[in-house]
């Protein structure tokens, strides 16, 4: 048998993160952490660490439901991994994902949905993607009184009209409209905004032109922070890997080693061994034996 030691990590005590918190960070050039989580353990580890932010993803859609890309989740299945983050992260800023269709259709729906993130899915803030199209959407959910993540560059549930997973801004022109969205969407109210997918330049200077943070995930080291999807960090997720991933653990092939390590154990009747048995004292077996004896 093979007992793994537990790693323990000391992070000092620290008090909630907030919206406010990342505008703070900027002012005073502090890099922000943010990762995506869809369940309680892993929302729970992160916390633990010191991890600045916890977005439940759309990505939900593809690492952990297997879909081809994230425009099928739901809202239902969104809140409710958004409860599951919720109750294992305390100090996290928690970001629920509004998934396709749920605030394209009309302002009303936009808001109503967005409440519902942080009424049922216990968030505290919402992200959304698109620019000047999702500027009316924005305006009436922050004056519901809801957080507003921006998100532009290459915007997932645009894929069908990207052509792809393309990177973002690659001419003066496409540049210069994200630069301009950039800018609205500060107008707007949003406390941040993710750039994805975007030449490192192009990241590097809109974070200098706009007040609010931005979070990277594939736009260089120039944002004001970054964000990475856990499954692909971890190396859980089995298709793809983008290029601006880093994995810090190989994990999908640990899981594959583990459960076949299982297999062989309970095919040669090596587990349970002793060690992972319960057993009866041998006076009380004893008196059981004596008992079924007496009524054959």
């Amino acid at each position: 048998m093979t007992t793994i030691a537990p790693t323990t990590f000391s992070v000092p005590k620290r008090k909630k993160i907030t919206s406010r918190t990342f505008r703070d960070r900027k002012e005073r050039g502090v890099p922000i952490t943010m990762l995506t989580a869809y369940d309680y353990p892993t929302a729970l580890a992160m916390d633990q660490v010191g991890v600045d932010s916890i977005l439940v993803g759309d990505s939900l859609a593809m690492v952990v439901l297997g879909h081809k890309n994230t425009l099928s989740v739901t809202m239902e299945e969104m809140l409710h991994h958004c409860r599951a983050v919720a109750r294992g992260a305390q100090t996290a800023l928690l970001i629920g994902d509004m998934p396709f269709m749920s605030y394209q259709v009309s302002v009303e729906e936009a808001v109503r949905n967005a409440g519902r993130f942080l009424q049922t899915g216990k968030m505290e803030a919402i992200k959304l993607e698109g620019g000047r199209e999702r500027e009316n959407a924005i305006r009436a959910i922050i004056d519901a009184g809801i957080p507003v993540m921006g998100h532009l560059g290459l915007t997932p549930q645009s894929v069908n009209q990207l052509g792809g997973f393309r990177a973002q801004g690659l001419t003066a022109r496409t540049a210069k409209r994200l630069l301009e969205d950039s800018l609205l969407l500060e107008g707007t109210g949003c406390f941040s905004l993710v750039l994805e997918s975007v030449p490192a330049r192009l990241a590097e200077l809109i974070s200098s032109r706009i007040s609010i943070p931005t979070i990277g995930i594939g736009a260089g080291v120039g944002c004001d922070g970054q964000v990475l999807v856990t499954h692909d960090l971890l190396g859980l997720f089995d298709r793809f890997t983008p290029k601006f991933v880093k994995k810090y653990a190989d994990m999908h092939s640990g899981m594959q080693k583990a459960f076949a390590n299982y297999l062989e154990d309970v095919q040669t009747k090596s587990f349970p061994a002793a060690e992972h048995t319960i057993e009866m004292k041998d006076e009380e077996w004893a008196t059981l034996i004596h008992e079924l004896d007496k009524s054959i």
